[in-house]
């Protein structure tokens, strides 16, 4: 089996170690893929982040399944970036390949999705429902207890599971533990609404941690908005309702304007371009070279709306000064997002457990800061 073996697949290839070619820039992949709709892009070359990040951060593009062929070290950070499916290198067999062709070919030929929302509570359960209702060729399964829940996990497959605030509190541990142990949800994405709650205070924080391809939300917005990136669906499919709240945080600037950022790095430099890219959308910029700076200004200044927090820093780095910042009552529904330089395994799961919201990886696409600063700023 091959690539051409898969439906009417139009495929695009380039030499290992030319992904992008230095001849093309980023952009000009990022419209060679466009042009392949659908389309698969398997890539393996450090550039593809950039690539991938740009991908899932433009509504036109964002559907399009991305299947990352890496070393074992890149699997968490490709599925949380919005890969459908990692392949480990070196590949091990002919099988794993065809395994791959065969999900694409799924995928293709449109395959009905299935996602199980697990909530206490009638109201709060339909709720999720009514958000995520109307995604086309997708069956949704509610459980609105641990016993319900249980039971749909028990050999079902699910394309994801989406937990709500009152289940991640509740029984965060035995729904880890049943997703940890099976093989049939072990990279299944896991989406937790936790309205104004932060995952460093509550005890549904644990499932984030705990499970590498698990994601925190804080708004029904927010929520629509992951559930459709994992499930790889088109917004121009979606009911106009849904089309709008995605528009609105991915191409919207509402958001943005008039609001009070915090950036915080030992490196001026980075301010400095950080700030350059903000102030042209009217957002207002605080900063502190250094954690203890930063957590003098969160006490004083208590109309922060967000804040960039590097996490390499001296003295005081950014984890720390971060679960300093949550030991603060003003701060406690305070948007964090961490920014590292060096993306880590295990770096995520440090910085949600230490109070971040969500994570960057440097160098930082604009158009992926401005899409994750507007996500939060909306909610």
């Amino acid at each position: 089996m091959d690539l051409q073996d898969v439906g009417n697949l139009k495929t695009t290839l380039a030499p290992a170690g030319e992904l992008p070619p230095s001849s093309l820039s980023t952009q000009t992949w990022i419209e060679r893929i466009r042009d392949l709709d659908p389309a698969i892009e398997i890539r393996s070359h450090p550039d593809g982040w950039r690539v991938l990040s740009r991908l899932k951060n433009d509504i036109a593009t964002r559907h399009i399944p991305v299947y990352v062929i890496s070393t074992e070290e890149a699997h968490e950070r490709a599925i949380l970036s919005g890969a459908k499916a990692f392949i480990a290198k070196p590949i091990q067999n002919k099988q794993v390949l065809t395994n791959m062709l065969d999900d694409m070919k799924g995928f293709l030929n449109g395959r009905r999705k299935r996602i199980l929302v697990v909530e206490e509570g009638t109201f709060a359960l339909k709720k999720i429902e009514n958000c995520i209702d109307g995604i086309p060729d997708l069956d949704i399964l509610a459980a609105p207890d641990w016993e319900g829940a249980r039971s749909a996990l028990n050999g079902s497959a699910y394309d994801c599971i989406v937990l709500g605030t009152r289940a991640a509190d509740a029984m965060p541990a035995a729904i880890s533990d049943q997703i940890g142990q099976s093989s049939v949800h072990a990279e299944t994405p896991i989406v937790v609404l936790r309205e104004g709650v932060n995952a460093a205070v509550a005890a549904g924080g644990e499932i984030v941690a705990r499970h590498p391809f698990a994601r925190e939300v804080h708004s029904l917005g927010r929520l629509l908005d992951q559930t459709t990136l994992v499930l790889h669906q088109d917004v121009s499919g979606l009911p106009e309702r849904q089309r709008s709240v995605l528009k609105d945080i991915y191409q919207s600037n509402k958001a943005l304007a008039g609001k009070k950022v915090l950036i915080v790095d030992d490196d001026i430099r980075n301010i400095f371009a950080l700030s350059s890219v903000l102030e042209e959308y009217d957002m207002k910029i605080v900063s502190a070279e250094n954690g203890r700076d930063a957590i003098d200004i969160l006490k004083n200044q208590s109309d922060i709306d967000i804040v960039l927090m590097d996490i390499m820093m001296p003295d005081l780095d950014g984890i720390d000064t971060m679960r300093e910042v949550r030991k603060i009552e003003t701060c406690r529904h305070l948007p964090i997002v961490a920014v590292t330089a060096k993306a880590m395994k295990g770096d995520r799961e440090r910085c949600i457990e230490a109070g971040a919201w969500d994570y960057l990886s440097k160098p930082v696409e604009r158009e992926v800061l401005l899409s994750v600063l507007r996500a939060w700023l909306q909610r």
